[in-house]
């Protein structure tokens, strides 16, 4: 029933070909509050109570109209076609999920809370799960080995800067949160729906590369675990080949359900968290030092390694292609993206279930840097030797008799904790190592497979997708564990941080554009802080980046080589600033799209009276 009591009849009002609509909101507009939410190709009205009754609400702009309209004589409007804009995006629903569907084939239902209170218990742990399979990646090899370095490297100097970098982590992965919620799509099915072919490919080609350099850290991590558990009896090309193996063992694993999957990853968290925090409280470093290092944003004494170090926290924290994969694991959720209601409902705990998540790896990531800091801070070659010399260690002669700093990786830190701290520390560390790679290797498949059907729009097996990641990420670190020895294949970590570090502005700037339309995000796009603060982050990390390809090349003195890297250089500042003038155009043309689907549809909605 309308308004007064007048009786409404469906009859042809306006249709819409190869557009969803929902039909919720076109009755809401018309006043007519009875259908429910489903999917119609035509909404037909004959009559309402009086135009002045007519509530108008925004609306995402739809389509643009190419066809004529034509007006019949009883008044009612017939548009015969209307040709979807270069903005739209489909309203989400069930049919669209099962086309866009992963591995997260079973939803995990919300359960109703009829406390009133605002907060739920129950529901923050329907939604717990994505939040700490994102946070994992804040926890790969290549963090624990930039937290060890910063330890070793600045003491307590930089804890800071792992503080601010996982606070802009978090805020970012909000952003990637509302985009799957608000749109049912996650990021690399929007950047496929908003970006021209050739950009597109080369968007997808550089998230893969940071895919493959994650990859490639969490291969080496495993090797080397296996490697100190086995006290060198497992050869570092055996910890490669035996990584192949359980990563497919542990890939299947949600064949037994999705919780129970996301109990596993949150099982080997727990390990990371026991087994540093065991090598933290066996150090007992200086809580003071350790306060006054988190949140005095100060170093005082540091120089350009001190600063090199500090850029790469960053580059280590904050991941590219775990955006993309948040903004796919939030879909796992059953959410009515249609009720306003449950979407914010969605959002809060989302944020709130990341927010612990990531508390957790900025826990064990602290725990990492501080027992490096206290134990091996200021510490020489000469003091390393000596002290392994006296536990006899087979490995003192990896510390040469020299007054030079101690260099420490995953390798030789894990050794150092057993000549200081006794065999245990040794293989509670690795333990931990392995922990981090197993799962670190697993969300980088998931990743990969997310993305890989998001730009290219196409559907591979999960055993073909983890064959191609994990024989491209193996061939070169086998080829290196093979030919040379554990300082070479540590050595990659660093050139494979400043890769991944490249590679962000090819997910900062698709999350900033799509949550910043209204025509995409409605009434949760993103504010004018936001897009200011978004685009100051994306700055940032863009003369980081920099910074760290010419400290990187000076190092390798090299002319051909500084010549590639400057023409690299201006080929990737040349995309990125396609990339933002692009964001340009889709923003200015979404707003004349909408004004102009607004003034059509409420023409429609007169005419149809």
């Amino acid at each position: 029933m309308c308004e007064g009591g007048s009786l409404c009849r469906l009859v042809t009002a306006c249709q819409f070909v190869g557009q969803r609509i929902l039909a919720s909101e076109v009755c809401f507009i018309l006043n007519y509050p009875v259908l429910s939410s489903i999917h119609v190709q035509t909404v037909l009205v004959e009559r309402v109570a009086t135009a002045e009754s007519i509530s108008i609400s925004p609306l995402p702009p739809l389509a643009m109209v190419t066809d004529q309209e034509s007006i019949s004589q009883n008044g009612d409007v017939q548009t015969t076609h209307l040709q979807q804009s270069n903005v739209a995006v489909p309203a989400s629903t069930e049919s669209t999920n099962e086309l866009s569907s992963t591995y997260f084939e079973e939803k995990v239902p919300i359960p109703e809370d009829n406390s009133g209170m605002g907060f739920s218990f129950r529901k923050l742990w329907a939604f717990t799960g994505p939040g700490f399979l994102m946070s994992i990646a804040y926890l790969d090899p290549g963090n624990i080995e930039s937290d060890l370095q910063s330890g070793a490297k600045a003491g307590f100097k930089l804890l800071w800067v792992l503080l601010g970098a996982t606070i802009i982590g978090l805020l970012l992965q909000r952003l990637a949160a509302r985009l799957g919620v608000v749109t049912g799509m996650h990021l690399a099915e929007m950047c496929n729906r908003q970006y021209r072919t050739v950009p597109r490919i080369m968007l997808w080609l550089m998230v893969e590369l940071a895919i493959i350099g994650s990859d490639m850290q969490e291969v080496i991590g495993c090797a080397i675990a296996f490697s100190l558990l086995s006290a060198g009896r497992i050869p570092l090309w055996g910890g490669v080949l035996i990584t192949i193996i359980d990563t497919f063992v542990f890939l299947f694993l949600d064949k037994y359900g999705l919780r129970k999957l996301e109990a596993f990853f949150g099982f080997l968290i727990t390990i990371m968290a026991v087994t540093f925090g065991y090598e933290y409280v066996m150090v007992s470093p200086d809580q003071g030092k350790l306060l006054t290092g988190m949140f005095l944003p100060y170093c005082q004494g540091c120089g350009p390694v001190q600063l090199e170090q500090a850029v790469g926290i960053v580059g280590a924290v904050i991941m590219p292609h775990n955006i993309y994969l948040h903004s796919a694991l939030v879909k796992s959720r059953e959410v009515d993206r249609s009720n306003k209601r449950e979407v914010k409902e969605a959002n809060k705990y989302f944020f709130i279930e990341s927010t612990i998540a990531l508390f957790v790896s900025f826990l064990i990531n602290v725990f990492v840097v501080a027992v490096f800091a206290e134990a091996f801070y200021g510490r020489t070659n000469e003091d390393a030797n000596k002290v392994c010399n006296e536990t006899g260690s087979l490995h003192a002669n990896l510390f040469p008799l020299s007054n030079n700093t101690v260099q420490v990786d995953i390798y030789k830190g894990g050794l150092l904790l057993g000549c200081f701290f006794g065999p245990a520390a040794l293989y509670i560390w690795a333990v931990g190592i392995l922990a981090a790679g197993q799962s670190s290797t697993m969300t980088g498949t998931y990743s990969g497979q997310f993305v890989m059907e998001g730009f290219l729009n196409l559907r591979w097996s999960r055993f073909a997708r983890v064959l191609l990641t994990r024989s491209i990420a193996i061939t070169p670190t086998l080829l290196v564990a093979i030919f040379q020895d554990v300082q070479h294949l540590t050595g990659m970590n660093d050139f494979l941080n400043v890769l991944q570090s490249m590679q962000l502005p090819f997910a900062l700037i698709p999350i900033l554009t799509f949550t910043s339309l209204p025509s995409i995000m409605n009434e949760f796009a993103n504010g004018l802080v936001w897009k200011v603060g978004g685009g100051v982050v994306i700055l940032v990390v863009c003369a980081i980046n920099m910074y760290f390809v010419v400290v990187y090349v000076t190092t390798l003195h090299s002319v051909w080589l500084y010549v590639l890297a400057a023409l690299l250089s201006l080929a990737y500042l040349g995309f990125v600033g396609y990339l933002v003038s692009a964001s340009s155009y889709t923003e200015s043309t979404s707003s004349t799209n909408g004004q102009s689907s607004r003034v059509l549809l409420e023409n429609k909605v007169k005419l149809a009276l």
